[in-house]
């Protein structure tokens, strides 16, 4: 499959990513969005609590959660249905 991701192959990107703490810049820099999509997205997945927001000092960074587990095991069993072969990106 080429073309754009969806917003759910966005997310699971994130969280992928996100397995150990990452800074913001990291974050957009390594899924490909610009800053303003990146707060978007990363506020929404906060606010579902499958991002945690760790804050040591002057230093942000963001982890997924528990509950992420969830969410990357379903989206990868759903991509694998529909396209028989696991989601990939730029990792």
């Amino acid at each position: 499959m080429t073309g754009r991701r969806s917003t759910f192959e966005i997310y699971w990107e994130i969280l992928v990513f996100c397995k150990t703490p990452k800074f913001f810049t990291g974050i957009i820099n390594r899924c490909d969005l610009n800053s303003k999509t990146g707060q978007e997205y990363l506020g929404l997945l906060v606010g579902k609590g499958y991002l945690s927001v760790i804050k040591e000092g002057e230093k942000t960074t963001y982890a997924a959660t528990e509950k992420a587990a969830e969410y990357i095991a379903l989206f990868s069993r759903l991509y694998q249905s529909l396209f028989d072969e696991i989601p990939g990106f730029k990792l």
